[in-house]
């Protein structure tokens, strides 16, 4: 059941890399396998695990080879960071499934679960890991949701007409970063530099071992129950 599991989802990702994701019903689907649409039920409940059943597929590719699960820390998390975008630019309209759906299925967990390593290894506080986890993962499916999606495009007005639309007095933060505003923008170089701040972010965290964050933002010493399991 496994094999023809997989080869359902397969076609799922056709018809949507085809017709987009809207175009994606069972119907279609049935028809693309050559079954009828109740005898996809026997491999995938309904629509709801569909999309799950997809959510991990596509993040199946972002897995480690044991060449890669050797690597620091760092190095792993890059990868994985690498491997998303790169799924996000090979199927555009994932990026969206990606950031709606919820890690359930088991080559989601187990993606999951590398970035948890890889931060407990950073020497991240345990209570810590789960929040970075989320921070790191939505940082890095944001910025793959917005690449496909042309949230990071120019538009139908380049960055000076934009700005001209409304007087200097009212744009203070972009009259003074002009000259910046108008550079082209590199990505790759972005993407590479904002992961090189996220490592900081995660040495600071290991750093400030035994330091629980607080509501306002600040941090106190206090004493971790490390025998808890953490979700």
């Amino acid at each position: 059941m496994g094999g023809r599991r997989e080869e359902i989802l397969d076609a799922a990702l056709d018809i949507a890399d085809e017709r987009g994701l809207g175009a994606l019903s069972m119907r279609a689907l049935a028809d693309r396998v050559g079954v009828t649409p109740m005898a996809l039920y026997r491999h995938v409940k309904d629509k709801a695990a569909l999309l799950d059943g997809m959510v991990g597929r596509l993040l199946s590719a972002l897995l480690p080879s044991d060449t890669v699960e050797e690597q620091a820390w760092d190095e792993r998390l890059n990868a994985l960071a690498h491997a998303c975008r790169k799924v996000t630019q090979r199927h555009p309209w994932a990026a969206h499934l990606l950031f709606s759906r919820p890690a359930v299925t088991p080559d989601a967990v187990r993606a999951v679960d590398i970035i948890y390593l890889a931060l407990i290894e950073a020497g991240v506080p345990d209570p810590e890991v789960p929040r970075l986890e989320r921070l790191i993962s939505t940082f890095v499916i944001g910025f793959a949701t917005s690449e496909a999606s042309g949230r990071f495009a120019p538009g139908a007005l380049d960055p000076r007409s934009r700005r001209g639309q409304l007087p200097d007095s009212e744009l203070p933060g972009h009259t003074r970063l002009g000259p910046w505003l108008d550079l082209p923008v590199d990505l790759t170089a972005e993407f590479e530099a904002d992961l090189s701040d996220i490592r900081r972010l995660v040495e600071g965290a290991a750093r400030g071992r035994g330091e629980v964050g607080t509501a306002g933002g600040g941090s106190t010493t206090e004493a971790v129950d490390h025998s808890a399991p953490h979700g």
